[in-house]
């Protein structure tokens, strides 16, 4: 071969080795673009196309082609407008291939193809944050079964895999799977609108989607059936969404609810032994807890209290609150927190608050008062298969010496939980009777 073959196949080699090398830049930098922005793109696709599966087909195949054109044509200057752009077109050739293969299109579908054709439909018309706000409130809609609002949810706001949520719950992929689909024929097929309720419907719409939220997030912090105690990721992913909503939506509830996890988890490390066993309150080591965390946390409080809006989560934050600033379990304003249960009864009249509220007036009045609020509650029914109403009795008992009344409460609490952690706890408490 000549000096000009030789520095020819040079050349050729070196050109070769750039293009890879840009090839591979612009993958990184795809996959850098899809964590961050790939579920905002999707809730954008979700708007133009009005169905869930045809928007996510169209967010992979927009990110192929990215990775197809982007080493060769450079990234362009608003990667998230173009992908939108190339969705919403990948949308349009998908839906016209089916047609022509004479595939037939439901009405649903035909009118999508009609819009999604429609050159006048503006590219980004509401923004991408109001987008991701009619995602949220689409997902937890009421019309759906609460189970399918919390798998909808993190697939599609969260963007967990099937496998995750099947993971966190305990349950089947194939059920998870199930749960997702059924949901999203539901929103199809009842024609349930991607927008944010009115003014008028917004607080009972806000509800469910605080509550959906508040399940993820008391799943992790006291995982239903998992071996361990705490899924630390769970708990994460709720109060990330709770934040998104309240960037979206700054309404005291949300706010409430943001400050209520945030007070949770800043006790994470000491709710555990080293051996995974349960601490209660009372026994962890408050030097421990996190006081940056609790600091936002009360700045959210006091946001959450401060206007006329305050609901339940507010006044569980402010408990939770007065909780992280007392310096022992003896030295808590138990005043105050009975106080804030009274308030709290208003909102929810429920035998959950009530039993909680037993509990404080027996820190505050002694264990006597709270037995009898407690034995009560029970007597009434509405609690007979709550392990916690049986294991505060136990509790209570315990604390007046009346140990034979313990055990029996104790083994009560035992037949009804699930959890292992708290099983093993019952069983310790059990065991120290002697």
């Amino acid at each position: 071969m000549g000096r000009i073959g030789a520095a020819r196949q040079l050349s050729d080699n070196g050109r070769m080795a750039t293009l890879a090398g840009r090839t591979d830049d612009v993958a990184g930098r795809v996959d850098e673009i899809y964590r961050a922005e790939s579920r905002r793109i999707l809730a954008t696709l979700i708007r133009h196309v009005g169905d869930f599966d045809v928007a996510e087909e169209a967010l992979h195949e927009a990110f192929v082609a990215a990775v197809e054109q982007w080493p060769r044509d450079g990234i362009p200057d608003n990667p998230r407008a173009w992908l939108i752009t190339a969705g919403r077109f990948k949308a349009i050739d998908r839906l016209r291939r089916r047609a022509k293969h004479d595939v037939p299109l439901d009405e649903h579908l035909e009118e999508t193809l009609e819009a999604l054709a429609d050159s006048s439909q503006p590219g980004d018309a509401g923004g991408i944050e109001d987008d991701r706000l009619r995602l949220i409130f689409t997902c937890c809609h009421p019309a759906l079964a609460a189970e399918a609002q919390v798998a909808l949810t993190l697939r599609e706001v969260c963007g967990l895999t099937t496998e995750e949520i099947a993971r966190a719950y305990l349950v089947p992929a194939p059920t998870v799977a199930q749960r997702i689909v059924r949901a999203k024929a539901k929103i199809r097929d009842a024609r349930i609108p991607y927008e944010v309720p009115e003014a008028g419907e917004l607080p009972e719409r806000l509800e469910s989607v605080l509550r959906v939220i508040y399940l993820v997030f008391n799943e992790g912090y006291l995982a239903s059936s998992a071996p361990e105690a705490i899924r630390a990721d769970l708990c994460g992913e709720a109060i990330r969404l709770a934040h998104l909503v309240m960037e979206l939506l700054p309404h005291p509830e949300v706010m409430g609810l943001a400050a209520l996890m945030h007070l949770h988890e800043s006790r994470r490390a000491t709710r555990t032994s080293p051996s995974g066993d349960l601490v209660t309150l009372e026994e962890q080591d408050r030097s421990r807890w996190d006081r940056g965390r609790i600091d936002r946390a009360l700045q959210l409080v006091e946001g959450a209290l401060g206007g006329r809006s305050a609901g339940p989560y507010g006044i569980q934050a402010a408990i939770a609150a007065l909780h992280a600033q007392a310096p022992s379990w003896d030295a808590t304003d138990w005043a105050q927190i009975v106080a804030l249960y009274d308030v709290l009864l208003r909102f929810d009249p429920s035998p959950v608050v009530e039993l909680n509220r037993a509990v404080a007036i027996a820190m505050r009045d002694g264990p006597a008062a709270g037995l009898e609020l407690v034995d009560a509650l029970l007597a009434r029914g509405e609690l007979d298969e709550y392990h916690l109403a049986h294991a505060a009795r136990a509790d209570l008992c315990r604390r007046l010496g009346r140990a034979m009344q313990a055990r029996e409460a104790y083994e009560r609490a035992l037949a009804l939980v699930r959890q292992p952690a708290e099983r093993r706890f019952l069983e310790a408490r059990l065991a120290a009777l002697g």
